[in-house]
C-alpha cells in the first residue's frame, strides 16, 4: 500500500536558523518558507536526491508543533510521510485493520497541495505517520 518515503519532518523552534544549518553547513537546496495556518505551521523543505526533510516551525497559538516543542524543547523528528496512490482506499483499509486516523478522518490539503492524513503513533511503533496522495 505505501509507496516511497516522501519526507521526514523535524520540529524546530527557529526556522531561519535551522534552514541556515541545512543550506549553509550541509550545502542543501532549501525551499522558501510556506505558512499553512490550517495546519498551524510554517514549513521549508530541504530537497535531497532521494527524499525531502521538512522543517516545521509553530504558527499560531494552537499549533501542534508548539505542543510537541513543549515536550521536546530541542526539537526533533515529528513524523514520517509516505506516499499512497489512493488516500481514501488507504484510509479505509487501515481503519478496517484497526488503525486510528487522526482528526475527523477526512484528508486535508498538505504543504505539497495534495491530500494528507495522519495516523496515530501508537498504531505505528510510536511514530506519527502522514500519508500523502502521490
Amino acid at each position: 500500500m505505501i509507496g516511497r518515503l516522501n519526507h521526514v519532518a523535524i520540529a524546530v523552534r527557529n526556522l531561519e536558523a535551522s534552514t541556515a544549518v541545512y543550506r549553509n553547513t550541509l550545502g542543501a537546496k532549501v525551499t522558501a518558507p510556506d505558512t499553512l495556518p490550517e495546519h498551524g505551521v510554517t514549513v521549508v523543505f530541504v530537497e535531497l536526491p532521494n527524499t525531502k526533510i521538512e522543517l516545521l516551525q509553530p504558527h499560531g497559538a494552537n499549533s501542534p508543533i508548539a505542543k510537541f516543542l513543549e515536550k521536546n524543547p530541542d526539537g526533533g523528528i515529528h513524523h514520517v510521510c509516505y506516499e499512497v496512490d489512493d488516500i481514501i482506499a488507504a484510509r479505509d483499509r487501515l481503519k478496517a485493520d484497526g488503525a486510528r486516523v487522526l482528526g475527523d478522518g477526512e484528508p486535508k490539503i498538505g504543504a505539497h497541495g495534495k491530500p494528507v492524513l495522519f495516523l496515530h503513533p501508537k498504531d505505528f511503533c510510536g511514530t506519527l505517520v502522514e500519508l500523502e496522495q502521490a
